[in-house]
């Protein structure tokens, strides 16, 4: 998949009256719900990002459950630090994107679509 893409146009004033919503919910992955109940719900911007949001929630949900499994073997006390870094950059990527009012994919884990 090309950079092109990944990153969909974001109308300037939607993305600007729902930007705190969509850096909220990095910062705090589980308030990915919060603009899907609010005024915040039609808007498309806010729907792209909860849906980031809810993909980085799961990666970190998926990534410590196998990492304490495979803790059992070793393998996973390697995997938890791993897991960590890679959650803490695709959290910073979320927030700069939302940040900018861009609607840009996050890298491996944001291209499922669980939000329609």
């Amino acid at each position: 998949m090309t950079e092109e893409n990944q990153t969909q146009k974001a109308d300037p004033q939607d993305a600007e009256k729902n930007k705190a919503f969509a850096i909220i919910g990095y910062i705090i992955p589980i308030l990915f719900f919060i603009p899907l109940v609010t005024d915040a719900k039609n808007s498309p911007f806010a729907k792209f990002h909860a849906n980031q949001q809810l993909d980085l929630l799961l990666f970190g949900f998926i990534g410590w459950t196998v990492s304490a499994v495979l803790s059992f073997v070793v393998i996973g006390i390697f995997l938890m630090p791993l897991v960590a870094i890679a959650g803490l950059v695709f959290m910073i990527l979320g927030i700069v994107s939302a940040a900018k009012g861009e609607m840009k994919e996050l890298p491996v884990i944001g291209g499922f679509k669980l939000i329609s």
